[in-house]
């Protein structure tokens, strides 16, 4: 079934919006909110000055803009591509501007940008997680300030910032000035140490408590054939992509963190990390190989498979953690996966990775030349009918209203045409939803594989969304300020030599040892300027930590 010809009800309400929208936006404009004192202004492109000379939008214009979309290679053929698929055509069809749709891979996407830039053709809208990088785009003056185009503009976001000030702080920058916008959502669960429940079973083992506990499980997990096929081709646990990423969460390493009230950086924790993980690779207990697996795929591909005892899910209480717990079960029947708290290191309890409960996902282009399009599609993309459309589809085709009030996806069409829209949707707050946002809400308890991946949530939501065990990093990391330009570099180039120094170590075998390493490492930091990096994050801190969003913050809003 053609999507237009289901919305032609839509679209007749969506055009009578837009009316409302410029009427609203029309009033606002009228008055403009005092500028704030500016410690460095990006470059004020021609468009934007003559914006200032104007405060009317023009309610039937119709713009064209250009927007970034993130390729994860998850489209199905039948369904097109990012670029053109069914749902970029409902969103030109329906959307107020029309726009050109420009992806960017997933695992590359800031190299892609970055050349995009440079050219001269990157997209007007820039959907991105990363705030580092985003940071660095501001830094380089590659950003539009927006409180005033919104002003002047919208009307849905222009409300949810009202509504949620901490939306705005998140996405303001040290001029004053708003430069990131986002979404709000609850606090949820992101990545779930996914454990063979049944191996554990099997070889009379107990979940780990600590980490040498969760070493002992390794080692029994790799060594005492747990599938019971009388050969030695299991791995307790992988190093590559995630299952590194959760170990530094373990030792609760992050980069810099919150040390006796000042924010440092925590070459301690690194040490301790990345000796734990030397330890399992010298003792043949992880893939050997795990530095060629950059994305993580064959460490995916070996626990779907029944060969990895744990393993990191992204989105392991979402739809991506539920694909893999799907193919896992489908190729291990008899295979049970729990989701258990991580082990307690020597510096605390930790969680892994969290989805923030307000997130800065989007920039724009301060080379764009239609800044009065860009917010109407902002508005038109916050709004909660197009998030809803983009997430559920369209009522009795895609979903149904389930007894639970919240939309009960149809398959398998739900699965062939909706479950890979969340890139579209990096605009739209899930707090619209109340309960139903959570992706338990759209499970079948009819179905016995939903039931189970239930308490497979249920058990991750008690494992990690707790004060008692907050998450590994300290501060949201769309608080941290930008770096001067001349640090930039510093902070690139450094954190890129030392993460190679750590990743030496660990396959270095004894003629490298971790103590040898963590010499290397700060001599490397103090010769790139890395010391200056430091000393920046210090002083911010001191003087702005009244003004930072904690991540320990998360756990009571």
């Amino acid at each position: 079934m053609k999507v237009q010809i289901n919305l032609k009800h839509v679209k007749k309400l969506v055009l009578a919006m837009v009316m409302v929208l410029a009427t609203a936006a029309l009033l606002a404009a009228c008055s403009k909110p005092s500028e704030p004192t500016v410690s460095e202004k990006p470059a004020e492109t021609a468009k934007q000055a003559a914006i200032k000379s104007t405060s009317t939008p023009t309610p039937d214009r119709r713009g064209a803009i250009s927007v970034s979309i993130y390729d994860r290679g998850n489209i199905p053929a039948e369904e097109g591509t990012p670029e053109k698929n069914r749902w970029t055509e409902w969103l030109n069809e329906n959307g107020p501007a029309d726009v050109k749709f420009i992806s960017v891979p997933r695992a590359e996407s800031e190299k892609k940008l970055n050349l995009l830039l440079a050219s001269g053709g990157a997209p007007d809208i820039m959907f991105e997680y990363s705030a580092p990088f985003k940071n660095q785009l501001y830094s380089q003056k590659q950003l539009m300030p927006l409180e005033d185009l919104i002003e002047q503009y919208s009307t849905d976001y222009k409300q949810l910032l009202e509504k949620y000030p901490a939306l705005r702080k998140l996405g303001m920058k040290d001029d004053g000035k708003l430069y990131g916008l986002g979404y709000i959502a609850a606090l949820d669960t992101n990545v779930v140490l996914y454990v063979r429940n049944d191996w554990l079973k099997e070889l009379n083992l107990s979940v780990p408590q600590t980490t040498e506990e969760l070493y002992n499980v390794i080692k029994a997990f790799t060594e005492n054939d747990p599938d019971k096929n009388n050969q030695k081709d299991t791995y307790g646990i992988n190093l590559s992509s995630n299952g590194g990423f959760l170990i530094n969460a373990i030792f609760g390493y992050s980069e810099w963190g919150i040390n006796n009230g000042e924010y440092v950086h925590q070459f301690n924790r690194a040490a301790a990390s990345t000796a734990f993980k030397k330890r399992l690779y010298d003792d043949g207990l992880v893939d050997k190989d795990f530095l060629t697996d950059t994305n993580g795929e064959k460490a995916q591909q070996d626990f779907i498979n029944g060969k990895l005892g744990m393993f990191a899910a992204n989105g392991g209480a979402g739809a991506i953690g539920y694909k893999v717990f799907e193919s896992f079960r489908q190729s291990n029947p008899n295979g049970e996966i729990i989701a258990i708290p991580l082990p307690k290191s020597e510096f605390g309890q930790f969680s892994p990775p969290l989805n923030p409960p307000i997130f800065i996902t989007t920039v724009v282009n301060a080379a764009a030349k239609d800044p009065e399009a860009i917010i109407k599609y902002v508005d038109f993309l916050a709004r909660e009918s197009t998030g809803k459309t983009l997430k559920y589809g369209i009522e009795g085709t895609h979903h149904t209203v389930g007894e639970n009030g919240c939309p009960a996806p149809v398959q398998p069409i739900f699965t062939e045409q909706l479950s890979w829209t969340a890139d579209y949707r990096m605009l739209n707050s899930p707090v619209f939803e109340g309960d139903c946002a959570r992706y338990i809400s759209q499970l079948d308890m009819n179905n016995p594989l939903h039931v189970e991946f239930s308490e497979i949530i249920k058990a991750a939501d008690a494992a990690y969304l707790s004060v008692e065990r907050p998450i590994y990093y300290d501060i949201d990391q769309n608080s941290l300020p930008s770096l001067p330009q001349d640090l930039l570099l510093n902070y690139s180039n450094g954190l890129k030599a030392i993460s190679d120094i750590w990743s030496k170590s660990i396959v270095g075998g004894s003629s490298y040892s971790i103590e040898k390493a963590l010499s290397d490492v700060q001599s490397t930091w103090d010769k790139a300027g890395g010391l200056e990096v430091d000393e920046f994050y210090q002083n911010w801190y001191a003087t702005s930590k009244e003004n930072v969003v904690h991540t320990k913050d998360w756990y009571t809003k």
